[in-house]
């Protein structure tokens, strides 16, 4: 096997975003045959003792896509030290591979998450420079007049950047304007942007639903269910960040597509109720809105 720098090794193993992969290298946790490595380094998985921490690193050639509709009050990381359910303790019992969650979504915001352990399709589809959008409808507190809506278009500056929406849209308001709905596109990632953009202009969120994630869209999932992924949707996002899907996965003999798992394993296609499954709304359905799936927002 041709060499590969260590960051994406680690990330296709399933330890860690390559982002993750390349922190622990600079803090001088990784070391290859018994020396610690610095950024940049290369190494052979086959033939090459990896380790992280002390521990001997082993690719997993079984990939794992699954979905998962995150309800309010659950965490999006691997363990919290408050005790909160996280989003792993929702798929735990049916996925044994070590997955983690692409992007974030915050404790209070609910909707679609990526969870896997493809750390080179994770690390592109959350870097700006690959353009994977994200899609939500937001709630907010009153009706926000023509002038507010300009000046939410511009953007806002967040940690020292301005950050702009792809789309800003209103798809309905409740009785007597007390409150509105609002398909926004995003494609920086920035932490709380959504809630930013809306809070600047006087117009609080209240509730945050993501609903689209490049070209991932599922107005069936529950909140607190999942699935893994279908082959044709694994394709979809390895095309929409410009990598070439491996040959078994393009036909479906990989248990990494979820088409041939094992008894008791998460079939694609197949909806599960997540073990700790938190709150029960689901999503643009309890919202009353109504949607037509619009693919890839690019």
């Amino acid at each position: 096997m041709a060499l590969e720098r260590v960051q994406k090794i680690l990330a296709r193993a399933g330890l860690a975003s390559r982002r993750e992969a390349e922190e622990w290298i600079r803090e001088g946790r990784v070391t290859v045959n018994g020396q610690v490595v610095s950024l940049g380094a290369k190494a052979d998985p086959e033939k090459d003792a990896i380790k992280v921490d002390g521990k001997r690193v082993k690719l997993d050639s079984r990939l794992r896509y699954v979905l998962l509709y995150k309800p309010t009050g659950v965490v999006t990381t691997s363990e919290d030290p408050e005790g909160r359910t996280t989003v792993l303790d929702l798929v735990r019992t049916k996925v044994s591979e070590r997955v983690f969650p692409v992007g974030r979504l915050d404790y209070h915001s609910e909707g679609l998450l990526l969870l896997t352990n493809d750390g080179e399709l994770a690390y592109r589809l959350g870097h700006p420079r690959y353009g994977i959008l994200r899609e939500y409808l937001v709630k907010v507190k009153g009706l926000p007049d023509e002038k507010d809506v300009a000046k939410l278009k511009k953007g806002t500056v967040i940690e020292g950047k301005r950050v702009v929406p792809k789309e800003v849209q209103l798809v309905r308001t409740t009785p007597k304007q007390l409150n509105s709905w609002w398909r926004v596109v995003v494609g920086e990632g920035k932490t709380h942007e959504v809630r930013e953009f809306f809070l600047r202009i006087g117009h609080p969120v209240q509730r945050l639903i993501r609903v689209g994630i490049g070209p991932l869209r599922d107005e069936k999932l529950k909140a607190g269910a999942f699935r893994e992924l279908a082959a044709e949707e694994v394709e979809a996002l390895y095309r929409a960040v410009g990598l070439k899907p491996a040959k078994e996965a393009r036909h479906g003999r990989t248990t990494g597509t979820g088409l041939h798992q094992k008894a008791g394993g998460v079939r694609a296609g197949k909806t599960y109720r997540g073990s700790a499954a938190g709150a029960g709304r689901s999503g643009h359905r309890q919202a009353g809105l109504k949607r037509k799936p619009s693919g890839h927002l690019a």
